[in-house]
């Protein structure tokens, strides 16, 4: 039996507002609300909003045999809560037929994975609550922002108690294998790995609208076809796509809803299904494991991290952000937190970019900016007002080391802290437990005196007869 398993990303990043070098000290806040709210709500309305209620007939249409997963960012959450409340109805809604998985990222859609564990897995922690708290789900799989992946990695992904990975078929890391197996992470044997087929992804993501395509037209029909052309030992074709491909990269008039609906019937009648990963992990055995020695991801032809690290002014502001990373872990200030997680957004570092020819173009067409220069001047410029405020709690004269001595004071404190209250409360529960006890000894103890009185009373009375006796 051959399966789809279908991941739709929704993310929009906390764009910055033009801040000069004049406002460093001046102006503390720096995001353009006025461009997030157009953004959020243009493109909700024509790709997100439709794409969901199109899920959910979907998921009704097929009672039940259409699954899919979504992956959505912290950030994102935030932004629809604020401008588009409805989307985030429709998304409960999709959690509650059961049919649609909700997979762990981090929640800036930061590269905290790539230089800081302590980072990336608190991230991973605060989305995987929200999503629980907002959508009542506990993700089983997570998906690393842009699908970023290496063995350094997996042993993390583990630990944070996922059974699983979604990461890019690279070429140069499957050689000869194909993605389309279930695979183990090298330094993490107990870790599924779930590569995305590429080369499918892309025909929709890039191809459905483009008229020189040599498949143009891309129909439900044909696409399906090519899935059940794989050969047949090969059991699940991992499809990852924005879900704003459907409505937003390629309008509603090029047919891209008809054709998103019409897959399920198309894949019935060749005897394909549709599962979300962690059934894929469940049903499926691994193959073989997975080496992956230098970081993965899905963006451009490299397939690597160099389309937010391959320059040197992406890797000075990487730097630069990340050199207070323990800092502002040990402040208490929420804006100043908040700030810090909404500027590791790695949308930041990707406008800087300075590839040419076709992954420059791509790179170009989601920047808000004139030039990778005026994205990397601006962001200095808020990073550096960012940076003076940490300062001001915990100042950069505080050498590493003594840093790193007060953190261990300061954990080794909260672990005190933390056996101090469960000694309190089990004090606690003692004394409610002995007042209790005292409590229902209390009456027993008032009856016993007046028990004893009877024979006191007795002997009075035979004093008084021995008395009277005498008497006369």
């Amino acid at each position: 039996m051959k399966a789809i398993s279908l991941n739709f990303e929704i993310h929009q990043p906390m764009r910055l507002k033009r801040y000069r070098f004049f406002d460093i000290g001046n102006d503390h806040y720096y995001y353009d609300d006025f461009l997030n709210d157009d953004i959020v709500t243009r493109i909700a309305e024509r790709s997100y909003i439709p794409a969901a209620k199109t899920l959910l007939h979907m998921i009704e249409q097929n009672k039940g045999a259409f699954k899919c997963s979504i992956s959505i960012s912290g950030v994102a959450i935030e932004q629809l809560e604020q401008y588009v409340p409805e989307m985030i109805d429709l998304l409960k809604k999709l959690a509650d037929t059961g049919c649609v998985e909700f997979l762990a990222v981090p929640y800036a859609h930061s590269l905290a994975s790539l230089t800081d564990p302590e980072e990336f897995s608190e991230q991973v922690r605060v989305h995987s609550n929200k999503l629980n708290t907002l959508l009542g789900v506990d993700p089983k799989v997570l998906r690393n922002t842009e699908l970023i992946y290496s063995d350094e990695i997996a042993p993390q992904i583990l630990a944070m108690g996922y059974k699983g990975v979604l990461t890019e078929g690279a070429k140069h890391i499957l050689g000869w294998k194909s993605p389309d197996y279930v695979y183990n992470a090298a330094s993490a044997p107990k870790l599924k790995v779930l590569l995305r087929n590429a080369k499918l992804s892309d025909d929709i993501a890039f191809h459905f609208s483009d008229t020189s395509w040599d498949a143009y037209p891309l129909t439900a029909d044909k696409y399906m076809d090519w899935v059940a052309a794989t050969p047949a030992e090969e059991q699940i074709v991992n499809i990852c796509l924005n879900l704003e491909t459907f409505g937003g990269i390629h309008p509603a008039e090029s047919g891209i809803f008809q054709f998103l609906e019409a897959l399920p019937r198309m894949a019935a009648e060749r005897g394909i299904e549709f599962w979300t990963p962690t059934e894929a992990i469940k049903k499926l055995k691994p193959v073989a494991e997975l080496v992956v020695m230098h970081p993965i991801s899905d963006a451009d032809e490299a397939r690597d991290v160099s389309a937010w690290l391959g320059n040197d002014l992406q890797n000075e502001a990487f730097r630069k952000l990340y050199s207070v990373a323990e800092r502002v872990r040990l402040c208490s200030d929420r804006r100043l937190k908040q700030d810090w997680w909404y500027l590791q957004g790695s949308d930041h570092l990707y406008y800087m970019s300075t590839k040419h020819l076709a992954d420059g173009a791509v790179h170009s067409l989601f920047s808000p900016y004139e030039t990778p220069f005026q994205a990397f001047t601006n962001y200095m410029n808020v990073l550096a007002d960012f940076i003076v405020r940490v300062e001001d709690q915990y100042p950069m004269e505080i050498e590493n080391e003594e840093l790193n001595a007060l953190l261990t004071t300061i954990r080794n404190q909260e672990r005190e802290i933390a056996t101090l209250n469960k000694e309190l409360s089990s004090a606690r529960r003692d004394l409610e437990h002995y007042n209790e006890e005292h409590a229902l000894r209390a009456p027993a103890a008032k009856k016993e005196p007046a028990a004893k009185k009877e024979p006191k009373a007795k002997a009075t009375s035979k004093k008084a007869a021995a008395k009277k006796t005498t008497e006369k």
